[in-house]
């Protein structure tokens, strides 16, 4: 029998009060690893009132007390980061070394966070008036909700997490069933760095869990990462119950390629952005936009033979691609790959049928390269989420533009060219929120914020940075006189002075 894990709330383990389980996979063989509890209402009433129960002292903390526990945090992650990524490869399928990488990204954010105390210092005016001082205050939100996903079990929890507990908040995270093991990991490095008990919790479930955060009164902000549709839902709901909300949705990330680019960058610059972690990435590049037939052709021969060559197998061996996530997300991409065909795309490269020695069962795809793809296609216009890349063909580089503006995704862009002015002018009017000039996956670093455009996200604010601050926080100005002598009646609106 395969080992039931447990939700973590207020400081410890428990088992919760729904008997609905889900089955986590191990991706690379097809068996079943653990059970996984799916939480019901009354699981997420538990994680709520858990934290909002320590909300008051924890916020009553100084920033100077919170950034403590985050340097111990961010030591306990630096010297487990090993640990953490085995779990991610064990559950995702990721190759390790991407698994320490995702955990390094999020590590980032932690580091970032240890900076609370400068972060949330606010403006002051002295004098806005005769013997009138004004100035600003960051104030916490409550309690504050993550639904993450599936495709980054640790980083994407490390985007929220350490700024909204550095700000005063605590926080339910509710990661994806798919991959539960790394937050439960992170709950209890909080807990040796000194988090008191209720501040962080974790829930497991699906969309019922979800549903009930949603509709929880003390959840004060909810952040997000998933699909479009998912995000939309999110949102509006989310919005509808008064509660702020950080909705990041999907993407077709699109890579341009210049006549003057060096084609043989490029093409390792795709192989990589294109193929990494299967493709299971929301800045994965999607679409090659080569500007001109000679670009294409040169390109696709250069890129084909290297996807054919590239190595799949087990995460844990460190390959180049490891397994899908599950039986039905490679189903999926799968269906997409026929529908490429079927509409008249040239498949250069087909990756289905590969199969791994030893790994029959496992869900492994390999790099599929398509040609001649156009705008009217379903391979172009959704989000496959898979090991597949699509080579699209433009005149010229207005019309490059163009394509990527028109996509209802926009969430991030990069264009490879030598050509300063040109990259200069593209970076500007490019519609996405994240834009890589040579640089294929433009992530930002914790100290910017990270977010797309359109479709890909919905709300004002990007996630981590000072947004994320921001996100995390209720502004509060005060204004102060402290007059010598009483004063009589002001009828008029009040005028400084």
């Amino acid at each position: 029998m395969t080992d039931l894990l447990s939700h973590h709330i207020d400081g410890r383990p428990q088992p919760g009060h729904s008997h609905r389980c889900g089955e986590v996979f191990d991706p690379a063989t097809g068996g079943v690893s653990a059970r996984v509890p799916l939480a019901d209402a009354a699981d997420v009433d538990a994680a709520v009132t858990a934290a909002a129960r320590a909300f008051p002292d924890w916020a009553g903390t100084t920033p100077l007390g919170r950034a403590r526990v985050m340097f111990r945090f961010r030591e306990l992650l630096e010297r487990h980061t090993g640990e953490v990524a085995r779990r991610i490869t064990a559950e995702h399928g990721k190759t390790l070394s991407d698994a320490r990488g995702e955990v390094t990204r999020g590590l980032e954010v932690v580091e970032f966070a240890c900076g609370i105390p400068h972060l949330l210092k606010g403006e002051h005016s002295m004098a806005v008036g005769r013997g009138v001082d004004s100035w600003s205050e960051y104030a916490p939100l409550g309690v504050v909700a993550g639904i993450t996903p599936f495709n980054f079990p640790a980083m994407v929890p490390l985007w929220m997490l350490p700024i909204a507990l550095a700000c005063g908040n605590s926080f339910v995270l509710k990661p994806s069933e798919r991959v539960p093991s790394a937050a439960l990991l992170l709950a209890e490095l909080l807990q040796q760095a000194g988090l008191p008990d209720g501040v962080f919790n974790v829930v497991h479930g699906d969309k019922v869990a979800v549903d009930a955060l949603i509709g929880h009164p003390q959840v004060q902000a909810l952040g997000f990462v998933g699909s479009t549709a998912v995000a939309e839902y999110l949102y509006a709901r989310g919005c509808a119950t008064g509660k702020r909300v950080q909705a990041l949705g999907g993407a077709k990330n699109h890579l341009v390629v210049m006549p003057d680019a060096d084609l043989d960058d490029v093409a390792s610059a795709l192989l990589g952005a294109g193929y990494g972690s299967a493709g299971e990435r929301c800045m994965a590049i999607s679409v090659a936009v080569c500007v001109g037939d000679a670009v294409a052709d040169a390109l696709v021969a250069r890129l084909a033979p290297r996807v054919r060559q590239l190595r799949l197998g087990p995460g844990s061996d460190d390959p180049d691609l490891g397994p899908l996530v599950t039986a039905a997300h490679r189903d999926k991409v799968l269906a997409h790959i026929a529908s490429g065909v079927a509409d008249g795309a040239t498949l250069r490269v087909d990756g289905r049928g590969l199969s791994v020695p030893g790994h029959a069962q496992g869900y492994f795809l390999g790099g599929c390269l398509f040609d001649h793809v156009t705008s009217a296609m379903r391979i172009y216009r959704e989000e496959i989420f898979g090991p597949v890349l699509c080579v699209v063909r433009v005149a010229d580089a207005d019309a490059a533009l163009a394509l990527v503006n028109a996509h209802e995704y926009g969430n991030g862009t990069a264009i490879f060219t030598a050509h300063g002015g040109l990259a200069r002018n593209f970076a500007h009017r490019v519609q996405a929120g994240m834009v890589g000039i040579n640089v294929p996956i433009p992530v930002p670093m914790a100290f910017h914020s990270f977010g797309g455009w359109k479709r890909s996200l919905f709300g004002p604010l990007h996630v981590h940075g000072t947004d994320g601050v921001r996100f995390y926080t209720r502004l509060k100005t005060v204004t102060a006189r402290w007059p010598a002598t009483a004063r009589g009646a002001e009828f008029g609106m009040p005028a400084m002075e």
